[in-house]
């Protein structure tokens, strides 16, 4: 695959505050990009600069290996976190009206197929359900013919039924070759759609690899955790940590590691014990949670 999409030294202040700190960042054509982080990590201001609608105070993005041009909007489509819909019109007024802002818009009965509207195509505006809304936000951000689709935190408060089914959607718009950059707080999400993901807090990509490499790289056997009032940290087993609120450490042998934990005094109450997941990296790389 070719890098269709690069940030270089790519960098963002808002007075003292910097919130993105010359990162680099290479997207290859036809793939999806998570990027993940808490709130104030710098996702959506990353995301605004490659989108073209933020204006760097240093470094580069170049699409193609060529600086952003007045042509590059019709080549992304865009579905914010945010996006304020005409009222007292349908959903089908709403396409044909954003089908004619483009030079080269898709078929309006392909955005219908693509994007699952064929229920909803003469609702009005302000009687659509959260999920059917999000599905029309993406037929928008489709209508361009798009060869890179950014979509911010899409899923946000949808019901599980609702996110599984944008997921779906996303397949199928990804074998068109579409390259997909997506920042989102779900773990699972990420884990379905992306291909890699991308790691950010302080404006800085701490960690990037597909998400089973990152886990492998990270943990090895089970994480086994206990809230931290249950631990005598003089007594605490030296292979584990304490984080905000537990004591926790890796296993590869639970007969072993519960042993030693009763061995130290420590009481069990609400102990856990899982496989180690995108959320425990994130705690593990900065000791934050991706909600904080």
């Amino acid at each position: 695959m070719s890098t269709i999409l690069e940030a270089l030294s790519l960098s963002k202040n808002y007075g003292m505050l910097r919130a993105v700190d010359g990162i680099d960042l290479a997207v290859e054509e036809g793939s999806c990009l998570g990027i993940l982080g808490p709130n104030g990590a710098g996702k959506t201001t990353t995301i605004e600069m490659l989108e073209g609608i933020t204006a760097p105070s240093g470094g580069r993005v170049l699409f193609r290996g060529a600086a952003l041009d007045r042509d590059y909007h019709d080549r992304i489509g865009i579905q914010f976190q945010t996006t304020a819909l005409p009222e007292f019109i349908t959903v089908r007024e709403t396409l044909v009206l954003f089908r004619s802002f483009y030079r080269r818009p898709r078929d309006f009965d392909e955005v219908v197929s693509l994007c699952s509207l064929g229920d909803i195509i003469d609702r009005d505006n302000r009687k659509l359900s959260g999920g059917q809304r999000q599905r029309m936000l993406l037929a928008l951000a489709m209508v361009s013919r798009p060869d890179i689709l950014f979509l911010d935190e899409p899923t946000t408060g949808l019901d599980p039924q609702a996110r599984r089914n944008f997921w779906d959607l996303i397949r199928g718009i990804r074998k068109e070759n579409v390259t997909v950059l997506l920042t989102t707080h779900y773990m699972d999400e990420a884990k379905e759609l992306c291909d890699e993901v991308a790691i950010m807090d302080h404006g800085r990509i701490l960690e990037r690899d597909a998400p089973d490499r990152l886990l492998s790289r990270h943990f090895k056997g089970a994480l086994v955790r206990v809230p931290r009032a249950c631990v005598d940290e003089e007594r605490a087993p030296a292979s584990g940590q304490f984080t905000a609120e537990y004591f926790e450490l890796q296993s590869t042998n639970l007969d072993l590691t519960m042993r030693e934990l009763l061995a130290a005094g420590v009481n069990l109450e609400g102990l856990s014990i899982h496989k180690p997941d995108l959320e425990d990296l994130f705690i593990k790389l900065t000791g934050a949670t991706l909600r904080s």
